[in-house]
């Protein structure tokens, strides 16, 4: 059975207790954070925590190319095609998902994206809007696909609400965001060790050097930074 944005799924009451669930359990619900959350801390190994002080800080590749690099990661997500970006401030890794090659990761060293070839030859052009678009065809392809046959009522329901309400992390915002991670990357002992952006979703995955994850809400992304840095 096919399926579009504008179709009802008819549940039964087992199937509706389910989807409340689902949207319950999950850190990041297929909707996104909980409304009443800017922001979720995931503790990671107590090892790494107690042991931050004695840790000296090291400074990276990508701290010494961030200035140069920081302007082609907004080049790729907001001009180019991709929708999603790791950056390993230690490991110096960016990793990247393609709206052209949805369901495949790539790694790239983070010099070489320091080169303007580098990033034509793998990044094609697409503007924010277009590309939008792209990722809203991608999923209306799987939902009338016989693929979304096999997803349970429960699930087909959470995905129709999704589709009905989804839009990307505002495109203004972008720029903001990758341009203060430095400012996380610098702090002394709880620095950034790496984030990932996704367009897709509003949400900010910030790992940090006490092995703790921070999950923040991209439109309350400057309440956060005023919060635990003071502006």
């Amino acid at each position: 059975m096919n399926t579009n944005d504008t179709q009802t799924i008819t549940c039964e009451p087992q199937d509706l207790e389910l989807e409340e669930l689902v949207l319950q359990e999950s850190l990041v619900s297929a909707i996104g954070l909980h409304t009443n959350n800017i922001q979720i801390g995931i503790k990671g190994d107590p090892t790494l925590r107690e042991s931050v002080f004695s840790r000296g800080k090291q400074k990276s590749l990508v701290d010494e190319l961030f200035p140069c690099l920081e302007p082609q990661l907004e080049e790729m997500i907001l001009r180019r095609s991709v929708y999603r970006i790791y950056i390993g401030f230690n490991s110096g890794e960016v990793r990247t998902c393609s709206v052209f090659d949805p369901m495949r990761e790539e790694v790239h060293q983070a010099e070489k994206l320091c080169e303007p070839d580098y990033i034509k030859r793998h990044f094609p052009e697409i503007d924010y809007a277009h590309k939008v678009e792209g990722i809203r065809n991608i999923y209306r392809s799987l939902r009338e696909s016989e693929l979304f046959n096999y997803v349970p009522d429960y699930w087909k329901r959470i995905m129709l609400k999704r589709a009905k309400n989804w839009n990307p992390i505002k495109e203004e915002d972008l720029p903001n965001i990758i341009s203060t991670l430095q400012k996380l990357r610098g702090l002394e002992e709880f620095y950034l060790r790496n984030a990932t952006i996704c367009m897709v979703q509003h949400v900010l995955r910030l790992q940090f050097n006490c092995d703790g994850t921070q999950l923040v809400d991209a439109e309350n992304y400057r309440q956060f930074l005023e919060d635990n840095l003071g502006g």
